[in-house]
């Protein structure tokens, strides 16, 4: 589904991230990237998403080589395949939850959307995370694990491939940490999207099928 061959990556401050690294990734996996802070985890995230490129080497989603996209086609990518989940939420202050929810479809200009059938599976996604009570409040009014969530199905609107999640429990205590893990599980189970996580949560990386670490500018299985 995904292949990474021969990336690397420096960065002016911070020299070389990433050095000739090679990843791929099955349609279906949980696959955590574990890693001391500033190892580059967040960085290969970015790649994969097309928030940055790469200096080198080739990514190939679906055998189709993505790396050199032109900008429109890039967000096209990230808009129809992949989802994003931060460690801090990112929710508009400015919009309800469900408009913030929402807010991806949008930007989908290349896909007529039906708002009703989308505000529907939103309806059912929010119920999923115990949410559905939010609609209408303001990121202000929830709790930080509710926000998190939210962002959760925000990520998941527009039905992508691959969820990229970056530090998903980073920001939540134990319980809403845990709870994070089983609706990540959960959604890997039950809709079928692919997991890439990057994390220091040892409990929240053993739940992945899949455990790698990254150092000095490549990936080994753990």
């Amino acid at each position: 589904m995904l292949k990474l061959s021969g990336i690397s990556k420096s960065f002016i401050q911070r020299g070389k991230v990433l050095d000739n690294l090679d990843f791929s990734v099955e349609k279906g996996d949980t696959v955590a990237i574990t890693g001391p802070s500033g190892s580059g985890k967040t960085t290969l995230l970015n790649l994969i998403g097309l928030l940055d490129r790469p200096d080198a080497g080739n990514i190939l989603f679906m055998n189709e080589s993505i790396h050199s996209f032109s900008r429109d086609k890039a967000a096209e990518y990230r808009n129809r395949h992949i989802g994003f989940v931060f460690q801090d939420h990112l929710l508009l202050p400015h919009l309800t939850i469900l408009e913030n929810i929402l807010l991806p479809l949008y930007a989908n200009t290349e896909v007529k959307t039906d708002m009703g059938e989308s505000e529907k599976y939103a309806e059912l996604l929010m119920k999923e995370m115990a949410i559905y009570e939010l609609s209408d409040k303001y990121p202000f009014m929830v709790s930080g694990g509710e926000a998190q969530r939210a962002a959760l199905v925000r990520a998941l609107i527009n039905h992508p491939a691959i969820l990229l999640a970056d530090e998903p429990t980073g920001s939540l205590d134990s319980a809403n940490a845990e709870s994070m893990g089983n609706l990540l599980m959960n959604i890997n189970k039950e809709l079928g999207v692919t997991l890439i996580l990057a994390t220091h949560s040892a409990g929240l990386a053993g739940r992945m099928s899949k455990i790698y670490t990254l150092k000095e500018g490549k990936l080994a299985v753990v």
